[in-house]
């Protein structure tokens, strides 16, 4: 499982400092190659992370040493651009401006052509041809001489070597079609990178940058940076809610699928929470804000979201040391395609040519773009639909999980059991003893606890909370209420502390009516048994199913509570696998258990208390995490809403994304082969080479943009 990130503490630097700059220009691994190793070797910089398909990279620096400036400075003699994140974008040239040199170039391919073959000496053709190369070649050769500074064989420096290799045997026309093909490529695959970026940016809904701020008769509007917790905002019918808070006056119905991915508007008000970036319906509403801009749900989303972006998951990572071994291996294969022959007697221009088209092919770029691209999108429509996924790795693994377990309250159940049954046992009354109860669960956030203080509440017995109140997780919960000592759990506890109890085979009783018994003990006497009971999820069952649908071959309820109360659940939602009575390390040795023999195991819990049992599994899912900092952080994958049905969605879209990592893979290397096939027996050509390289990047592109539609 994910653990919140430390804060940063550098022994090296006098001044540590992380920036995150954006970059324009970097579009595919070698551009990241070249950043590395240009920024790599200069004083100061202590580490370097990139985002290729975020056009994003973080630098660890001594400040003392080198500068934000500096960094720039030295990604600028790259050839690409870069500024801070949170600085105005530097101006880049657009892909419109871009494209008249090309509509120049392309015009003059085409007049050199008709030349070459209507002028009685084709000669004449060749100025022609060279206004075309100079036009189109000017960006290519520009970062191709930056590529071979720092030493890295990228597809500009392909490039350069193919077209001075068919001027040097005296084809211009062929020259300046591949150039002009190259160049229009690029142009394509820059544009299509570009759409791709907005597509997955537009995916995460933002809010709005300014509130409306209330003070006392008075309202103005203010930039949402400048509105701090405790300040009460107005939101009218149909705005975006700017910032999180709570509900102070008015009652609305809140579309919060930007935040949950929930398919209806939900009714709130007063006293309820809202998250920036939903969205109000008719009514207006007063609210305090509860969090700054910085730290809002929505903001923690999209910080969350675009770390995970970054992460490289194992398929990724196997892609990219292929990489690196793939470009040096066709490099020697097109020397060996060009030497051998030749000092064979071949000849040197017809083998040249050949070797030429090996190496245009022999840029990995689409192949790279591949897997990121498509986990790229995934991740960002799964949390569209309030599935938060941390990274490409977790989204790996949940691919593959075989076995479902569940926790039962609040997972697959509702979450908000209720007090069914009350029997008294001895003299002391109902009343004093539920009142002793709900003093020490007061203090609880367990849902049980609630149940029993709703219960203390309905029958007007509700007292100040218990002193010396102690939780414990699994059991119940103790304390002292006017001097005594109060013992609130289940029959485990009772019997860990030598309280004797049940002698009337209550639990047995309540257990054939599907409740959990909870004893109440005062001063080491039993005096009260309660019987609690939670209905189960109306969607608990179709989940089950789906999942069972969906390859999950085994599905397990592991739960704190009594066996009675737990297989009636299982019976209600076709759960086969019953584990009850688990104290947390019990569920830990449960989920091992389970991964032993079934197989990958995903857990869902609440992302709190089950937390042993959640980090255990090779996926830890939390329920509900909208509102949950802490379940946020821990969890692999969060529910952000608490729709169980998510679950199986969840799973289907993982699969999905490996599908189309494959589908993906197949295009680059597919392409890759049968351009190198057809170059070794002399079937290929320069510009059917370039075709193939910048096509095959296009067409993983727009595959994995496929996966923004999912549903």
């Amino acid at each position: 499982m994910s653990a919140a990130a430390a804060p940063v503490v550098c022994t090296k630097c006098a001044l540590h400092a992380e920036s995150v700059f954006r970059v324009a220009g970097m579009d595919c691994a070698e551009e990241a190659l070249i950043l590395e190793r240009r920024l790599t070797p200069l004083d100061g910089v202590e580490a370097l992370s990139v985002d290729v398909l975020g056009q994003k990279m973080r630098v660890s620096y001594d400040a003392a040493v080198v500068s934000a400036a500096a960094i720039a400075d030295a990604v600028a003699e790259t050839g690409m651009k870069a500024w801070l994140e949170h600085e105005r974008p530097v101006e880049t040239p657009s892909t419109a401006a871009a494209s008249w040199p090309l509509a120049v170039s392309g015009a003059a391919v085409a007049l050199g052509l008709g030349v070459q073959y209507a002028a009685a000496d084709p000669r004449w053709a060749w100025p022609v041809f060279a206004v075309a190369v100079l036009l189109a070649g000017r960006q290519p050769a520009r970062r191709g001489v930056a590529s071979l500074m720092r030493r890295v064989l990228d597809i500009h420096v392909l490039m350069l070597v193919a077209v001075a290799g068919a001027l040097v045997l005296g084809d211009w026309a062929e020259a300046a079609t591949v150039i002009w093909l190259f160049a229009v490529s690029q142009w394509l695959e820059v544009r299509t990178m570009e759409r791709a970026r907005r597509a997955i940016r537009g995916v995460m809904t933002l809010a709005p940058t300014e509130a409306r701020v209330r003070h006392g008769d008075h309202e103005h509007v203010t930039a949402v940076d400048l509105v701090l917790p405790g300040a009460t905002i107005v939101v009218a019918p149909g705005q975006k809610v700017p910032l999180d808070g709570v509900i102070v006056a008015g009652m609305s119905d809140v579309n919060q699928a930007p935040i949950t991915g929930e398919s209806l508007p939900v009714p709130r008000g007063v006293g309820d929470d809202v998250f920036a970036g939903t969205i109000n319906g008719q009514g207006a509403l007063d609210v305090r804000v509860t969090r700054a801009v910085r730290d809002t749900t929505l903001a923690r989303i999209v910080h969350l979201v675009e770390a995970a972006q970054a992460q490289r998951a194992p398929a990724q990572q196997f892609i990219d040391r292929f990489a690196r071994w793939y470009t040096p291996a066709v490099v020697l294969a097109a020397l060996a395609v060009f030497l051998v022959p030749v000092v064979a007697g071949g000849s040197a221009a017809e083998w040249g040519y050949r070797s030429l088209v090996l190496l245009v092919v022999a840029c990995p770029c689409a192949l790279v773009i591949s897997t990121p691209v498509s986990i790229v999108a995934a991740l960002a429509t799964a949390a569209r639909h309030g599935v938060l996924i941390k990274g490409g790795a977790h989204l790996e693994r949940l691919a593959g999980v075989c076995v479902v377990a569940f926790d039962k309250t609040g997972t697959l159940t509702a979450g908000e059991p209720e007090v069914r049954s009350l029997v008294s046992i001895g003299a002391v009354s109902d009343g004093d003893t539920l009142a002793a109860a709900a003093a020490v669960e007061q203090r609880s956030a367990h849902p049980i606890a609630a149940a029993i203080v709703d219960a203390a509440r309905g029958r007007g017995v509700l007292t100040a909370a218990a002193d010396d109140v102690r939780d414990l997780p699994g059991r119940g919960a103790e304390g002292r209420w006017r001097d005594r000592h109060v013992l609130v759990g289940n029959p485990a506890l009772m019997s860990e502390r030598g309280v004797p109890f049940d002698t009337a085979g209550l639990a047995e009783s309540f257990g054939a009516r599907g409740e959990t018994v909870v004893y109440v003990a005062i001063d080491g006497e039993v005096r009260l048994a309660l019987g609690v009971a939670d209905r189960p999820r109306p969607v608990a069952a179709d989940v089950v199913r789906l999942l069972r649908g969906h390859g999950v071959t085994h599905v397990a309820l592991l739960t704190g509570d009594t066996a009675a109360s737990a297989e009636a659940l299982a019976r209600a939602t076709g759960v086969t696998d019953v584990r009850a009575g688990l104290l947390p390390a019990e569920k830990l040795a449960a989920v091992t258990a389970l991964r032993a023999a079934h197989g990958p195991v995903a857990m869902v819990g609440d992302g709190v208390n089950d937390a042993p049992a959640l980090a255990a599994a090779d996926v830890g899912v939390a329920m509900g995490a909208a509102g949950s900092a802490a379940a946020l952080e821990a969890a692999d994958v969060a529910l952000m809403s608490d729709e169980l049905q998510k679950l199986p969605y969840a799973i289907r879209l993982s699969r999905a994304t490996l599908a189309n990592v494959r589908v993906n893979i197949g295009i680059a290397l597919g392409l890759k082969v049968a351009v190198l096939g057809l170059a070794v027996f002399g079937l290929s050509t320069l510009w059917l080479a370039v075709v193939a390289d910048s096509g095959a990047s296009v067409l993983v592109v727009a595959n994995a943009m496929r996966l923004l539609r999912h549903r």
